[in-house]
């Protein structure tokens, strides 16, 4: 596999296809440029999902965030082209984005987006005493 930026996300079989779990992976150092400036926008993703048959291979997926790095996008734009790019591919039972913009004059972002499958029921979290 390469080790340049790529927009081909891979997958793999999800080895408890039978159970839902949530997969939860932290990227700290997304970058993106500003459309209207050409600065770059940094910002902390968190995907979060359940996934169905198969998930994202995490290689593939460092690579795929590389992409973004000379890409012109708006905040809300971008989030959203992740998640329906991921979602595209892996199509899991429920998947979260959230991207957390570092400040810009004086202002953060956070921008939240979500996708789930039309026949996917959560289940109910566990209390424990």
């Amino acid at each position: 596999m390469s080790t340049h930026a790529s927009t081909n996300l891979e997958t793999f079989d999800n080895p408890n296809s039978n159970r839902d779990y949530t997969i939860r992976i932290d990227t700290p150092e997304f970058t993106c440029l500003c459309p209207k400036t050409g600065q770059p926008d940094f910002a902390s993703l968190t995907l979060e999902y359940v996934p169905d048959e198969v998930c994202v291979e995490l290689k593939s997926f460092k690579l795929y965030i590389w992409s973004y790095r000379e890409q012109d996008a708006f905040h809300e734009a971008v989030t959203n082209q992740i998640l329906d790019d991921l979602v595209a591919v892996c199509q899991p039972r429920f998947m979260r984005l959230t991207a957390e913009f570092n400040v810009r004059g004086g202002v953060y972002t956070s921008v939240v987006v979500e996708h789930k499958k039309v026949d996917w029921n959560s289940s109910t979290p566990v209390q424990l005493p």
